[in-house]
């Protein structure tokens, strides 16, 4: 059995493509035990197949306006994603999405990257890389995420 890290993201939109960054990262060197499945700016359309893995995690890692320094990782509690944190590129507001896979998956974090810049054409800042860079390393070395605050 696997656990999922589920990456949501917008590579078009400088640092909401943390998810995605992470994503490549992963299928770069892959952290044990996890598997990788990068929703981009679509992740709905990428549930059917989460199911079908049916893990016992899922990680969601997204970027997240937390009024946080850039750079800055919190886990989120999950009744506060959508209401509270999300930097809205999605199709669909990701609290319906964990409403969806909840009944399916049994624990579901989401782990938030606060941006500096979600502007178009924009690159994933050096701040931002850093953290997402610090995320997948903790992840490879099989690390918890009770390092990371919580807020929500």
């Amino acid at each position: 059995m696997t656990d999922v890290v589920f990456t949501v993201g917008n590579v078009l939109r400088g640092d909401d493509g943390a998810g995605p960054l992470l994503a490549q990262l992963l299928d770069e060197l892959p952290a044990p035990g996890w598997t990788v499945v990068d929703g981009e700016d679509v992740p709905e359309n990428h549930t059917h197949y989460i199911r079908t893995l049916a893990p016992q995690r899922l990680l969601i890692v997204d970027a997240a306006d937390m009024e946080l320094a850039p750079g800055e990782v919190r886990l989120i509690e999950q009744d506060s994603v959508a209401e509270q944190f999300m930097v809205t590129t999605h199709a669909i507001p990701l609290n319906f999405l964990i409403d969806s896979l909840r009944e399916t998956v049994p624990e579901i974090l989401f782990l938030g990257i606060q941006p500096q810049d979600t502007s178009f054409f924009a690159p994933v800042t050096s701040t931002v890389r850093l953290s997402v860079e610090a995320v997948h390393d903790r992840l490879v070395r099989g690390e918890g995420f009770d390092a990371y605050e919580t807020v929500g």
